[in-house]
């Protein structure tokens, strides 16, 4: 039998020193290769980091779990996390866990990447 990927199989692209978008599934499969390239970011101690979740489809516990172990990581040497373009199934699954008043959720990168510091009071 061949294996084949999904079509939601996720993708990681870095297009900037600071931004990460996934693309597809954010699930078990995933995951540790998101934290592989947060730790990469994460060691720079980058002032911001931005996951851009735009093209995102769905994201499951592992997912989240990566997501909040990154948040923690990069406010512990006080850099920002932000999360951008979450789409309607990620944010509905984000909502009913409470979790979008943990993160700090912008439209779209640009705006993550603008955001200024009186924004955050």
């Amino acid at each position: 039998m061949i294996d084949n990927p999904s079509p939601a199989a996720a993708r990681l692209r870095q297009e900037r020193a600071n931004v990460l978008a996934i693309e597809g599934d954010i699930d078990l499969h995933i995951s540790p290769a998101i934290t592989e390239s947060l730790d990469a970011m994460i060691k720079k101690k980058l002032e911001r980091i931005v996951i851009d979740l735009s093209s995102a489809t769905y994201i499951d516990s592992a997912g989240v779990a990566a997501l909040m172990l990154a948040k923690q990581e990069v406010e512990a040497y006080g850099g920002k996390f932000f999360l951008s373009g979450v789409q309607e199934t990620i944010r509905l699954i984000l909502e009913t866990s409470r979790l979008d008043r943990i993160f700090w959720i912008f439209p779209d990168v640009d705006a993550a990447l603008a955001a200024h510091g009186e924004w955050f009071t």
